[in-house]
């Protein structure tokens, strides 16, 4: 299978941080469309108290954000995440907050960098273990999902709004 896969320019793997994950690199992969496999169907309860499933943006690109309100580049990278959301209207976004005992947290750093999109209560990080080809192994990873449910790209670290922009762009241009 080939895979291709880019850096952002900074250190080589990802490292602890201490808090029990991995920070990523920003390291990209980007699965071409014949090795492609389909993406688990992500759902359950949302921060808000409503329920969202992946299944509710078939056919659209789904852009899923793994997040937590403590982690450091989560918060670097919450700005960027937004502007794309709204530079890529036609693109369906959910985050999968993780590694939270609480939901508060959640809900305030939503409301501190304005994210409007769901995310999902995840707080075992349970979700995450439906990803066999590109598992979404640091935090934040941001996985996006192609137009026909197939696993078409992973970042492992933060990410930027031009960055995933490109990404998406790749993806539905069937790089």
């Amino acid at each position: 299978m080939l895979l291709l896969t880019a850096c952002s320019g900074a250190s080589e793997g990802g490292e602890s941080s201490g808090a029990g994950f991995v920070a990523g690199d920003g390291t990209f992969t980007i699965v071409p469309v014949e090795h492609r496999v389909a993406a688990p169907i992500l759902s359950g309860p949302t921060l808000d108290g409503g329920e969202v499933s992946t299944a509710d943006f078939a056919g659209q690109v789904i852009v899923v954000n793994v997040w937590g309100s403590w982690c450091a580049p989560c918060r670097a990278e919450a700005p960027e995440l937004v502007k794309a959301s709204q530079e890529l209207a036609d693109v369906a976004f959910l985050g999968i907050n993780t590694k939270e005992n609480d939901e508060a947290p959640a809900l305030a750093f939503e409301r501190a960098f304005g994210v409007e999109y769901p995310s999902i209560f995840d707080p075992d990080g349970r979700l995450l273990l439906g990803f066999d080809q590109l598992p979404p192994k640091a935090i934040p990873s941001t996985v996006v999902i192609d137009e026909e449910g197939r696993v078409a790209a992973r970042v492992l670290g933060s990410v930027d709004a031009g960055t995933l922009k490109g990404i998406v762009e790749d993806v539905r241009a069937g790089s």
